[in-house]
């Protein structure tokens, strides 16, 4: 199961920890790299096409707020009202499961507009109070899942929506 309920500061704690340990160094991803590595050479919404598919990502599966998916989900012998475990869905052209749904994943990036000019891997703001967070997840709408789809929530609240994924740096 994807890990949940962790606050960014809960990342940072995990990653700085992780570091001590292992020859290699992991971070959280900047919302640039997320994005890039989400859409997987792609330009459309999701990487299958324009349009959110219950068979696709896991969206939908909240039983008071949004079932749209929930007979598929159960079809699955998935729970309702909760993610889905790791690889239930394809992956991307990439091999990186669950970009699209199941959980947000935090972002080590500061809340804030995007910059006017176009950029190449650009940074988020240097402060702000909010961080982001990207790919939308089980409890909702199909629409928070689209690649552009932005989030961003207070970096010491643990969502049960809410987890991360890492980026290992290459030397």
């Amino acid at each position: 199961m994807p890990v949940t309920q962790v606050s960014w500061f809960d990342c940072m704690e995990f990653i700085k920890r992780l570091n001590r340990l292992a020859e290699e160094k992991y971070r959280l991803p900047t919302e640039a790299e997320w994005e890039y590595a989400a859409r997987a050479g792609t330009q459309t919404a999701f990487i299958w096409g324009d349009t959110i598919d219950c068979e696709k990502a896991m969206y939908g599966n909240n039983s008071i707020k949004h079932d749209v998916c929930q007979l598929y989900i159960q079809s699955l012998k998935l729970q309702i009202d909760e993610p889905a475990p790791v690889k239930s869905y394809q992956p991307n052209p990439w091999g990186l499961y669950d970009m699209h749904g199941n959980v947000w994943e935090w972002c080590v990036d500061w809340f804030g507009d995007y910059k006017k000019n176009p950029a190449t891997d650009p940074k988020g703001p240097d402060s702000g109070t909010m961080r982001i967070r990207r790919g939308g997840s089980w409890f909702k709408h199909g629409h928070s899942c689209r690649s552009a789809n932005r989030s961003f929530g207070h970096p010491a609240t643990r969502y049960r929506t809410t987890g991360f994924r890492l980026v290992r740096d290459v030397r």
